[in-house]
């Protein structure tokens, strides 16, 4: 099963797949799985089957992993297109070999042992796109095709280490209004000042409700625009609000209280982007501990944030690797991932 994994995810680095132009990569994975037998489906560049058994009586659990990627940073020292493997065979330098092929592979070889098993629950496999842009395109396009979803397990790199809950992300534009002068003069309205008064606010407030896993909910002033030239007061001040939820609040409501308390006119980009999670007695995460592993909680974002039911994420390789020069996976860690996977869906009752 490692060895099968390799030779695919050699494949998919090989093929470039940045973000929107997953056609090919999604060729590979279509051609793949119908030539195992599994009666793929696909929508845009999304790929994904069912096993043949399922029962609409039965809840149902999703593997899901990402085959899109950034663009090749500066300093890569191997071709970022080239699968190479180290001499003592365990380590695959490429683009996207961490993020996210590992997960890709391990678990499409998973879905196919666990198609084999007898289950109490119906299983879905889908190799989904746009993840790194969180674009309409990607998994959000796909989940009104599917059967509802009861359980999500979403393979990124952790250090197969399951994270039980994961920051959300907002951004807002917020615009100070103020009225133009003259700056010579005692004229106007400076919407510099106006906004400053907003941003001291946005830079100092708390929000109560806090966890260990996720801690507080994070806002930070990353863009800032105003004025015309020197010697005019500037009537509009517009800058750019960058907010990580955690699992206590929904988007919706962490904007009305960012509305209700600052004087500038904020307009959020989109609430799609929300915090995901799953309870620490869950059978999956119970299952996760008797392994041994640690839950914890996350701040990095994935296809979890448009996922509007229970999820889990956890994969192989470390998040530390991902979109940086030299990216790898190793196989060991490829082969653990298969075998802990394996371990956790086995006999698992939701």
């Amino acid at each position: 099963m490692t060895a099968e994994a390799v030779e695919l995810l050699k494949q998919l680095i090989s093929t470039p797949s940045v973000s929107r132009n997953e056609k090919e990569a999604a060729d590979i994975m279509l051609n793949f799985m119908e030539k195992k037998g599994l009666r793929p489906q696909r929508h845009g560049n999304n790929v994904w089957a069912v096993c043949a058994d399922f029962d609409e009586k039965k809840p149902t659990i999703m593997l899901n992993a990402h085959i899109d990627t950034v663009r090749p940073v500066d300093g890569w020292t191997h071709d970022p297109f080239t699968p190479e493997i180290t001499d003592d065979g365990d380590t695959i330098y490429g683009l996207g070999s961490n993020d996210d092929g590992g997960s890709v592979v391990a678990l499409l070889e998973v879905f196919m042992l666990m198609c084999g098993k007898s289950r109490t629950y119906n299983l879905i496999y889908l190799a989904s796109c746009e993840e790194e842009v969180s674009g309409k395109g990607g998994i959000e396009s796909v989940l009104p095709l599917l059967p509802k979803i009861d359980l999500g397990i979403v393979g990124e790199p952790t250090g197969m280490q399951p994270a039980i809950a994961e920051k959300g992300l907002m951004v807002i534009d917020a615009t100070a209004h103020g009225k133009a002068g003259h700056a010579a003069r005692n004229e106007g309205e400076n919407a510099i000042y106006k906004a400053l008064d907003d941003i001291h606010w946005i830079s100092t407030y708390e929000f109560p409700k806090k966890t260990d896993l996720l801690g507080p909910v994070k806002m930070s002033v990353t863009i800032i625009n105003a004025g015309t030239q020197h010697n005019v007061v500037p009537d509009k001040c517009v800058y750019t609000i960058d907010v990580r939820s955690n699992e206590c609040y929904t988007n919706e409501e962490i904007f009305a209280e960012i509305e209700s308390n600052i004087k500038s006119v904020p307009v959020a980009r989109s609430f799609r982007l929300s915090s995901s999670g799953i309870d620490e007695e869950h059978p999956f995460v119970v299952r996760c501990k008797e392994l041994g592993l640690t839950p914890f909680g996350s701040p990095t974002l994935s296809d979890q944030a448009l996922m509007r039911f229970t999820s889990v994420k956890i994969g192989p390789g470390l998040s530390s690797r991902s979109h940086t020069a030299d990216e790898f996976i190793r196989v060991s860690e490829i082969a653990e991932a298969i075998d802990v996977y394996t371990k956790l869906l086995d006999g698992l009752e939701l």
